[in-house]
């Protein structure tokens, strides 16, 4: 009974402590990555890159010291070239039209935006249609060529340098330094939480989760939102999350199997709708109809890249980028391309005309 209510309640805290942070830093790799080139603003950039070093130092450290559980080591996604680069920039293109990322629409439901949900309904539909339905056969051609270094080793940044990982997590710190310096990081926001301080939070609750993943989650997994988010729909509709036990504990309660990543999942929402009413920013928001059928379809076409590349802005491009695997990299620089790729037709273009 202990060990259930360890897992149910650290699962569900680890989900709201990261809603909330992102709620009161209005954090989300969507805007991040737009607003560079939209309204050349670099501040969500900027906490985006505080909370990647933060993660970075913090998830070594654990994996350095053996505080992993298990195996004690990171989990590190493998690097399928195609799936990677092509998944990657499908998702960052999807994250525009659905007008956030994988963790920003679920942290926005909390705020009480319908189309966000809504979003996250369609991210779910691309996840299931591309692993399990209609676009299957496009999903196991592109993840079928697997590359390695050696036999079967995951390629690293280190090891495909050839050097102690730390030689590269402290080059990438001191490259990081002087860009946070120039956005005046000691500052206070008058409502919520400076970039800086959101950086931070997000990237200290991302090194929680990896201990706790890995005590009570089976594996030090970490937090990402497609392979969870997926468990999570299929407890709550199938009443098994079908986490693979290879990889993932599970528990069940009330007749329901869930995983430990699936409760996080619910506890985004939570954490970012007590900020939000904190805050008073809570409002029940029903936008257009066509808004929400647009934000279906990058909600399925985020489902699609994601499953397809292995993960989402978490998974990938914060979660995995820290454990310094070349296919979270990859990934990661493949949604910035279709990002930008899709602000300029959606947003940019239009207003030349």
């Amino acid at each position: 009974m202990g060990s259930m209510f360890g897992f149910i309640l650290s699962g569900l805290l680890v989900g709201a402590a990261f809603g909330f942070v992102l709620q009161r830093g209005r954090y989300c790799v969507n805007t991040a990555f737009r607003d560079v080139i939209f309204i050349n603003d670099f501040t969500l950039l900027r906490a985006y890159v505080l909370g990647l070093v933060t993660l970075i130092i913090g998830a070594n450290f654990l994996e350095d010291v053996g505080w992993l559980g298990g195996s004690g080591q990171l989990y590190r996604q493998a690097f399928v070239p195609w799936a990677n680069a092509i998944g990657g920039y499908i998702f960052g293109m999807g994250i525009v039209l659905a007008g956030g990322c994988g963790s920003g629409i679920l942290y926005r439901v909390g705020e009480g935006l319908l189309a966000a949900l809504v979003a996250v309904f369609g991210f779910f539909f691309g996840i299931m249609t591309t692993k399990a339905g209609l676009l299957k056969p496009l999903y196991e051609a592109l993840t079928a060529k697997v590359v390695y270094v050696g036999e079967d080793t995951t390629p690293t940044l280190f090891n495909m340098l050839g050097v102690n990982k730390w030689v590269v997590i402290a080059v990438l710190t001191v490259a990081a330094v002087p860009f946070l310096l120039k956005g005046t990081p000691f500052k206070k926001a008058k409502k919520g939480y400076y970039w800086s301080t959101a950086g931070l939070l997000v990237g200290l609750v991302a090194v929680i989760a990896f201990w706790a993943s890995a005590h009570f989650g089976g594996n030090a997994r970490g937090l990402s939102f497609t392979g969870p988010l997926r468990e999570f729909f299929l407890a709550v509709t199938m009443g098994d999350s079908q986490a693979s036990p290879s990889l993932i504990k599970s528990v069940t309660m009330l007749g329901i199997n869930v995983s430990w990543s699936s409760l996080y999942v619910l506890g985004v929402p939570l954490g970012a709708y007590i900020s939000a009413k904190l805050l008073k920013e809570f409002k029940l928001k029903v936008p257009p109809a066509n808004e929400l059928l647009r934000v279906l379809a990058g909600g399925f076409v985020m489902g699609l890249g994601a499953q397809i590349s292995g993960g989402c802005n978490i998974g990938q491009g914060f979660t995995g980028v820290s454990t310094l695997a070349v296919s979270s990299w990859v990934t990661t620089v493949f949604i910035l391309l279709g990002n930008w790729t899709m602000v300029y037709f959606l947003l940019i273009k239009p207003m030349r005309d």
